[in-house]
This record gives C-alpha cells, structure tokens and sequence, in this order.
C-alpha cells in the first residue's frame, strides 16, 4: 500500500481496512501539501448537498402522504408487548451458551495472536471479498460478527417453557434480526464500500440514497431494472390469445407448435399470489412454449390482480372459476376431460376442486392432475407459518379495511423476509451502499411484479388453511354449498415437490400422498420453490429423484429413490402423455380463436399488466 495520503477524507477508514497503516499519519507527509485540495472539498460538499436536497425533497412528500407506513411500523407499545411475553427461564440453558461464547472467544483471539486469522465459511457471500480474510480489522469484524450471531441463535434454539410454535416464531426472528445486524450491511463496516466510496468521492452513496428513497416512495424494494422487461415484448410472449374472461381471470389458448397435439388438452392454474408469468418468462425458460412444443394443446389461467370490484372473493369463487375454465375448454375442443397443473395456492385449490367434483359425481371432467408444489395438509406448513397470528391478522385487517384487498407489496415483503439475507440485505449493499445500477433478470422482475389479493379469501386461506388445517379434515370446509372430503379423490395425479423449497416444504407436499386415493406418483426436484419447478432441459442444471413403486414416508423414498441429472419435465412428459389420448390434427378449435370461443385479445391479456 503506497505510503503517500490519499486525496479526500476517507482515507483514514481505507487505512482502518488495511490494518492500522500508522505510516499514513505521518506529520512530515501531511505537512508535505498532500492534504485534499479545493477541488476535492468542492466535490464533497457538492455530494453532501445533493443528499441533502433529496432527503428534504423525500421527507416532504412523506409528510403530505395519507398512506405513511412509518408512523404504522414505529409502534413502541407493540415492542413492549413483545418483550413481555420473553421467556424468562432457561438460565441454565443461558449460563451454558455464556460459558461456550467465553471459550470460543478466547480461541478465537488466540489464533488471532498467532496471526491464524480463522476464515470465514466459504458459503457465507456476505464475507466472500479478500478484504474480510486478507485485512485484520475486518477479519476481526466479521469473525466476531460470526461468533455472536452464533451464539445468539444457539441461546435462542435453547429457550425452555415454549410451544414448538412460538419456538420457531422467536428463532426466525433472531435469525433475521442476526442477518440485520451484519456488518455487511454497513457502509463503515463493509470494505468494500469503503473502497468504493473511496474511488468515486463518495458518488456510490448519493447513488444509492437515490434508489434507497425512490424505493421507499414506491413501498417495495426493487431489484432489477425496472425497465429491462415489457410484458409480450421480451417476457410472456408464447404466441396465444385470450379466449375466455371472467370477473376473476382471463383464459389463454397458445398457438401450436406442431402438426398433431395430444388431444386431451392441458389447462394450467398458477396462484393468484404472483403473475401467471412465471411458467412464461422467454422461450429458454418457458415452461408454456416447452409443452406446446412437445405437441400438447395448452391454456393457462390468468388471474386478475384484487381491486375493490373484488372485495368479496372467497375461495368457493376460485373453486369454481378453475371448474369454469375446465368446462369451458372440454366444451369447446369436445373432448371426454382435460388435463390440469395447479401451482402452489392453485395447486391446494385444485384439489379442494377434485374433491367438490368427486363429491357431486362429476369427476368425469378431470383426467389428471398434477400439482407444483402444493400442500393440502398445513401442519408442518413451514416459515409462512410464523406470519400466522392474531397481530399479523389485525394488520391485514387493517391494511386491507378501506378496499377490500390486500396490497400486492405486502406479500412481497413477506416473501422477501422469508430468504432476508439474499432478498433484502443483499440488495441494501448492492443498490443503496454500492450504488450499482440494477441489473436486468427476468425472474426477479416477476418477483417484483406484485399482485393484490381478495382480503377476506386471504385472511380466510390463513386462518382455515394455515392455522386451522381445516381441508384435510373431511367435511371441515365447504365449497359452493357442498362438503368435500380429499380422501375420496379417484384422479390420477402426478405430485412435484422441491427439495430447498422454503414456502412448501417437501415434507409438507408429500403428505398428499396420504390423503388422495387415486393413482399418485411423487417426484422430487432439486432446488426450490421457483428454480425446482422453471428447470428446462436444455439448461441441464439441478437433478430429480422417482420412485415409482412408491413408499410409505419421504425419508422412505429418499433412501430408495433413484436420482436422474437435469429437468424433470420429460419425465413428466412421459406421464402426462398416458393421459393424454390419441393424436389429433392442430387445426379448427386447435387454432386460438378458430372454435366456438373467439379471440378477445393476444396473450398475455389485459388481467396480467393491471
């Protein structure tokens, strides 16, 4: 490191992060006319002032804003309810995790004596940078970090006198309460800002205060340019039409991509949670254009995204809605049944929907199902879990009490919160600590693409399904004036769960298994929730597991289950092609708007850009 002051006044933290150059102290040089010049001063005044004017531009519009979330967020009151209700006993458990901090510290200061700097794990991206193993005081930093945050969540896992329910509550609160307090997350602490802000004159942190307050205006954090995508232009854009529309969604038929189609068509339901565009994001990854081009007739539903014409909705209306499109399509094709895909939450309501068909003796109209991720049994439901309580009820009421609907943001931060160090904290350095520009990413944009929701289904969903578990318990819910019971369900069903998934744990989906009665078959994708079912063959990533004989547990078909490199969608071709019937030509109602349902628009349709 050269020896010469550097020219503005961050200089001292850069010799902070480089271990204590006390060299650049010295009076000799600084009297030497090394010291920042007019120009330098200037320029950081000029950046202080710009902030300046922004956050005085902010705050002005916060304050005339009817809608200030802060004032709703900085509630004293509800933190002192909360620590109220802490656990108080457990000093044993405490006094142990004291002793085993006091010995870990003093091992690790002892390598650190040694010049053995512990290194951090090599899976933490948040310490990946040289400068948290190569500069002592921010190995230091970072270890210690380590060693805390250890310590905490090992303190927390050991609080005695708790339900498992409220246990879990407080350990993913600590765990994200530890990922805040990161040191990462800092502009003095984190080198790499340092250098950053060092290199451009403090230029990364106006840009970033920029982003910080245009995401705070908008009440979403954004994380990729948010003009990188158009909706039929470079995302979403399978050839289709929309050939059927409801208050509630919107049906697209895509175009052919072969001469001759299964002639059993498939119909898809992805959740009204998120736009249908996931399974549509381009022709790499398109789930739509990688069916229509294995020769199977495909719709898909688009839901209309919650406005105060919809303040009603209960789930009967989305039972029927997904009754209406299967109908519609059988009538129009005149075919026997349809095929059906329900993803996540539509996935859950496509079997409370094959159980209202079985119930009145119309099952006929299904001849398959297969579900993405989806749980029908919530009992071990997993992290969506710990936003299930009489707080977190209150607050969608009252969030929700002037227009009927939930806002779409408010999903979104719950989603976010669930992965908080790669969805959130990531972003604060990248976007308001680095100021990088946001790059372009198709799947993030969808991400932020968010969609409202019918508040009273959704407090409904949350209350009977999550914390009630009322749909695997026969006769417990009843849809359309009639009581449905999962157990009695004949359709074949094909069941696709996702080993890191973190919104339906595969734990949770297997127990479909156990209470459908048809024909099943379980598969077990790699990755997650998104990435384990967007998995095209031709990117040959991530790897599946079958057992096709079946097994009586997960852990059962775990141990016997053979493992196959790659997508699973081809195997899955193979199964959906049983019951898909004979070939048919790709012509007449094959053709979108060439049948009895007219064309009303091209795909995507107006529903997906509201």
């Amino acid at each position: 490191m050269s020896n010469d002051i550097p020219d503005n006044p961050f200089a001292n933290f850069a010799a902070f992060g480089a271990g204590f150059d006390m060299s650049q102290f010295d009076p000799a040089k600084m009297a030497s006319g090394t010291l920042p010049g007019m120009e330098d001063v200037q320029q950081w005044m000029s950046v202080m002032q710009q902030a300046q004017a922004m956050m005085t531009e902010h705050m002005s519009q916060l304050a005339q804003s009817d809608d200030n979330m802060l004032s709703k967020l900085w509630n004293p009151q509800y933190w002192q309810e909360q620590m109220a209700r802490f656990d108080k006993g457990g000093l044993h458990n405490m006094m142990q995790q004291q002793n085993a901090l006091w010995q870990q510290g003093m091992e690790y200061w002892q390598a650190m004596l040694t010049g053995k700097t512990p290194e951090t794990t090599k899976s933490d991206r948040r310490f990946q940078a040289a400068e948290w193993q190569e500069q002592m005081a921010f190995a230091a930093l970072q270890q210690n970090y380590l060693l805390m945050s250890d310590h905490l969540l090992k303190l927390t896992d050991g609080m005695e006198g708790l339900e498992p329910s409220a246990k879990a509550k407080l350990t993913f609160a600590m765990q994200n309460m530890v990922d805040a307090m990161s040191p990462a997350n800092f502009a003095l602490t984190n080198p790499q800002v340092i250098q950053k802000t060092v290199e451009t004159k403090g230029q990364n942190l106006l840009k970033g205060l920029e982003h910080m307050l245009a995401d705070i205006r908008k009440g979403q954090m954004t994380h990729t340019d948010p003009n990188a995508f158009e909706l039929g232009r470079n995302i979403a854009v399978t050839p289709g039409k929309v050939v059927h529309e409801t208050a509630l969604y919107q049906l697209i038929q895509y175009e052919p991509a072969t001469k001759k189609v299964d002639s059993i068509p498939l119909v898809i339901f992805p959740p009204w949670i998120n736009r249908f565009y996931i399974l549509d994001l381009n022709e790499k990854k398109s789930f739509v254009k990688w069916a229509v081009d294995q020769g199977i007739t495909v719709f898909i539903v688009s839901w209309k995204s919650a406005d105060e014409t919809l303040r009603d909705i209960i789930w009967d209306d989305y039972v029927m809605s997904q009754i209406d499109a299967m109908t519609t399509i059988r009538d129009a094709l005149d075919v026997p049944h349809v095929n059906a895909i329900g993803y996540c939450v539509s996935g859950t309501t496509l079997a409370a929907t094959l159980a209202l068909l079985e119930a009145r003796g119309e099952s006929d109209l299904v001849g398959s199902a297969t579900f993405f991720t989806a749980q029908v049994d919530f009992a071990d439901a997993g992290e969506l879990q710990h936003f299930i309580d009489d707080d977190q009820l209150a607050m969608i009421d009252h969030l929700s009490a002037e227009t009927g609907y939930l806002d779409g943001r408010y999903m979104a931060l719950t989603f976010n919160m669930l992965r908080g160090r790669d969805l959130i904290w990531n972003y604060v350095v990248n976007n308001y600590l680095l100021g990088q520009e946001y790059p372009p990413f198709d799947l993030l944009h969808w991400n932020g693409d968010t969609t409202n929701l019918p508040a009273k289904w959704h407090r409904a969903y949350l209350i009977d399904l999550y914390r009630d578990n009322k749909l695997v318990q026969p006769g417990a819910i009843t849809i359309d004036g009639t009581a449905i019971d999962l157990r009695k369900i004949q359709t074949p069903c094909f069941i696709q769960a996702g080993i890191d998934d973190h919104i339906a744990p595969a734990p949770s989906v297997w127990k479909l298994m156990h209470h459908l009665s048809g024909p099943k078959e379980f598969m077990l994708a790699g990755s997650g929730h998104i990435a384990g079912v967007v998995n095209p063959p031709k990117a040959k990533k991530y790897q599946y597991w079958t057992r096709p004989e079946g097994a009586e547990t997960l852990d059962d078909f775990k141990q016997k289950a053979q493992e196959h490199p790659g997508s699973w969608w081809p195997y899955w071709r193979e199964w959906i092609g049983q019951h898909g019937g004979k070939k048919v030509a790709a012509t007449g109602a094959r053709l979108p708007g060439n049948g009895t349902l007219p064309a009303i628009e091209d795909a995507p349709g107006r529903y997906v850009k509201q």
